[in-house]
């Protein structure tokens, strides 16, 4: 990628979109990194909109973000997806290169990776992942950089059980299915991935061990959980959905701008006081 910051853009693509805080992260990046003549917008695009969108981006594109619906739809769309994000079929980031290209990468992997690690989660024997959609598919990409042993998933179905097997002999990793009306079980684990939408785990609050391990929930608006603040009353170790979202970000900044290492301080400052005034 070119190293001049003249009349950059970004953005991040998704439907709906108005509540990404994407746009908070790369704009303080920027405003760190000195690139004045960047921009980092947002649009509303679902996927019959995409190949459109596509159509129209000009040599000033320096890359994409992208949330649901479009991880998968845009596969078709690229000249290049890394191992990482052909993975999971899933693509977060693309980057146009100098010579028009466009490579799809997905930075959630690496992120969950890199936020377990700053709270010095390098390795663990066991995990456990509540929920089996498509951020539950990520979770068991990154538990195998992480996890040496036996992962065990909680879900509601038949078909969602299928799945998880699927994505674990994928990954090459050991995955034990157990049906939703165990879940309390999974706090038991050294790591706990909380994977489902918002209120999902509240029931499993009071059944929280009185020496808890590690709980990842990967949801940031509202926070805390019901689950990760009852987590860290119990002095728990807890990694939020907004650390994910700053690390996974950071890799995507450094990724468009070339600019390394991407202001991980700044960024999540600009994450937590957008909540905050959310």
């Amino acid at each position: 990628m070119s190293g001049t910051d003249s009349q950059r853009r970004a953005a991040v693509l998704g439907s709906p979109i108005a509540h990404s805080l994407s746009p908070v992260l790369h704009r303080a990046a920027y405003e760190e990194l000195g690139l004045g003549d960047w921009s980092y917008d947002r649009f509303d695009v679902d996927e019959e909109a995409l190949p459109g969108f596509f159509g129209q981006l000009g040599p000033e594109w320096a890359g994409l973000s992208l949330t649901m619906p479009l991880k998968r739809a845009v596969i078709p769309l690229l000249d290049e997806v890394s191992e990482t994000a052909a993975s999971v079929e899933a693509v977060n980031t693309v980057v146009f290169t100098a010579d028009g290209r466009r490579v799809g990468d997905n930075t959630d992997i690496p992120g969950m990776v890199a936020a377990l690690r700053e709270r010095g989660i390098e390795q663990v024997d066991s995990a456990a992942i509540l929920g089996a959609g498509a951020t539950a598919s990520s979770a068991l990409a990154a538990l195998a950089r992480i996890c040496t042993g036996e992962v065990v998933a909680y879900v509601r179905s038949a078909e969602r059980a299928a799945e998880m097997r699927e994505w674990g002999e994928r990954l090459d990793v050991e995955v034990r299915i157990q049906d939703w009306a165990e879940a309390a079980q999974a706090l038991h684990a050294p790591l706990v991935i909380a994977t489902t939408p918002a209120g999902t785990t509240d029931a499993l609050a009071t059944a929280i061990p009185e020496r808890p391990a590690t709980l990842f929930d990967v949801l940031y608006d509202p926070w805390p959980t019901e689950l990760a603040a009852r987590w860290s009353a119990y002095a728990g170790s807890v990694v939020s959905g907004l650390d994910l979202l700053v690390h996974q970000a950071v890799l995507q900044v450094e990724q468009m701008t070339g600019r390394t290492p991407a202001p991980l301080d700044a960024m999540r400052k600009a994450g937590e006081h957008a909540l905050a005034a959310h």
